[in-house]
């Protein structure tokens, strides 16, 4: 029993990884169907558009080793793990940390964020920093368990990697959590959708 759930993952870990994902463009940002970080190739896992209200604010795109379809599964997954967001409309970035930071109080325990407090002081510092986004600014979120989280802004790495693994399981609680800061971008970016 157990030789064949070995043999049906790694079936369906061989499929996943050969098949053939065409690259999308959404509201005219070309989503790539792969990225390599660290040596490792990640496949994309999903994307779609972030919307506050009426407006289009960015594309998120999620890229994983292998398929996850929750917050529980994106953590579990082997290796690195990416998700950008390309703007497109102008956002005040100390605004856009806010969010984020609001995003996680939604999502994670008084007693979890305790622990992870320095880490959202310093994230704060990062988006402080940026002043604003603009269309076609990205920001990416990349963890890589040998080094951690890296945020990187207009194409800058922002500071030295966050090595904390449940700041960085608070930080994608925004997006995959249990109340999401969009439930439609949640579905497609787990693939779900």
């Amino acid at each position: 029993m157990i030789k064949t759930l070995r043999t049906l993952f790694i079936a369906v870990s061989l499929c996943w990884s050969t098949a053939s994902f065409a690259a999308v463009e959404l509201a005219g940002v070309k989503v790539e169907d792969s990225i390599s970080i660290a040596g490792t190739t990640l496949q994309l896992n999903g994307a779609g558009i972030r919307y506050k209200g009426p407006f289009k604010v960015y594309v998120g795109d999620l890229y994983t080793t292998q398929p996850v379809k929750s917050l529980d599964e994106l953590i579990a997954a082997p290796g690195p793990k990416r998700l950008t967001m390309t703007f497109l409309r102008e956002i005040n970035s100390a605004d856009f940390g806010k969010l984020l930071t609001r995003g996680i109080e939604d999502n994670v325990s008084r007693n979890e964020i305790s622990k992870i407090i320095p880490g959202m002081i310093k994230m704060g510092d990062i988006f402080a920093a940026n002043k604003a986004f603009v269309p076609g600014d990205v920001c990416a979120l990349e963890w890589d368990p040998a080094k951690g989280l890296s945020i990187w802004a207009k194409g800058k790495l922002q500071a030295e990697p966050f090595k904390d693994p449940a700041f960085f399981r608070a930080l994608m609680s925004i997006w995959f959590g249990h109340t999401p800061a969009d439930w439609k971008l949640k579905d497609q970016m787990l693939g779900l959708k």
